[in-house]
């Protein structure tokens, strides 16, 4: 009998299907704008004030008066009209000196938020500083410095409970190490009989092996549908049968609760193989009734 398609089904259907497929790209753009947000604000803007400030201070003593531009120039009229306007608190008692410093920058702001090329210089130089910055440290003497630098944050209190822990979140997303599970493999975990996807993370601790007397890995056994939470469990490697996946195919089944499998290794159902599947559990009303007794041949 052909399925009654209806409007609203194919809706729900193309509509499900077109979120697939455009969720992941657009959250992955939306990460990306917060990222460069968060280093602009955080990072571009306070470099832009101090390019601004440091202009400020230089550009007078390197170019005429007369050659200024129209944003350094303050009048006499400009200072007694922001004072009358009273939007600085203390400005009514601040020298002349202090409200025109305070007036050049506002000016000298807006003229560099009125060109987006302007707005980006902090944004260029944090990027360019960090890239050098990468060159140094990573060189024999920037390593050593930077090896000094930790040793005297890990004896700051409060700081040397975070440090490590962002340290090793930051190593694993950006760092040139590739990330620690290199297996996708199964086990029987938590019984035997159940079998569970786990991730080998690498040998397991010395004093384990020695007391297994084999050769233990250690395994991540990831939850769903969050993989970064699980247990990280301890097994013989000849228990364990490596799976033909990678581990980002293993980890968008954990995400999706074993729903997303790679078509290689996808199973048929059952009824697909001509077979039935097995009916649903039946609470028994009672003990089974006894077999009838055999005739009597005689009777």
């Amino acid at each position: 009998m052909a399925e009654h398609k209806t409007f609203m089904g194919d809706f729900k259907r193309f509509f499900g299907r077109g979120l697939g497929i455009l969720l992941p790209s657009v959250l992955t753009l939306w990460i990306l704008f917060q990222l460069l947000m968060f280093l602009n604000n955080n990072i571009g803007e306070p470099i832009n004030r101090g390019v601004r400030i440091a202009v400020i201070e230089i550009y007078p003593r390197l170019v005429a008066e007369e050659k200024l531009p129209g944003w350094f120039r303050i009048s006499d009229e400009e200072i007694v009209e922001a004072r009358a306007d009273r939007k600085v608190p203390g400005i009514v008692d601040m020298p002349d000196a202090g409200v025109r410093e305070l007036l050049r920058r506002d000016k000298f702001r807006q003229a560099w938020q009125s060109h987006w090329y302007l707005q980006a210089t902090g944004l260029i130089i944090a990027i360019v500083v960090i890239y050098f910055a990468g060159r140094f440290l990573g060189g024999y003497l920037g390593r050593k410095v930077y090896g000094r630098v930790e040793d005297l944050f890990s004896r700051v209190p409060v700081f040397k409970q975070v440090y490590p822990h962002v340290k090793q979140v930051v190593q694993m997303v950006l760092g040139d190490r590739p990330i620690a599970f290199n297996r996708v493999v199964m086990a029987q975990y938590p019984r035997k009989g159940i079998w569970t996807i786990g991730l080998v993370t690498g040998p397991s601790l010395k004093m384990i092996a020695e007391e297994m007397q084999a050769d233990v890995v250690t395994v991540f056994i990831p939850t769903s549908p969050t993989p970064f939470t699980g247990f990280a469990i301890n097994l013989p490697s000849a228990d364990l049968i490596d799976l033909p996946m990678s581990v980002e195919e293993a980890l968008r089944f954990f995400v999706t609760g074993g729903v997303l499998v790679p078509e290689r290794l996808a199973n048929e159902a059952i009824e697909d193989r001509g077979g039935t599947l097995a009916p649903p559990y039946q609470p028994s009303a009672g003990p089974p009734a006894p077999p009838p007794a055999p005739a009597d041949p005689d009777s």
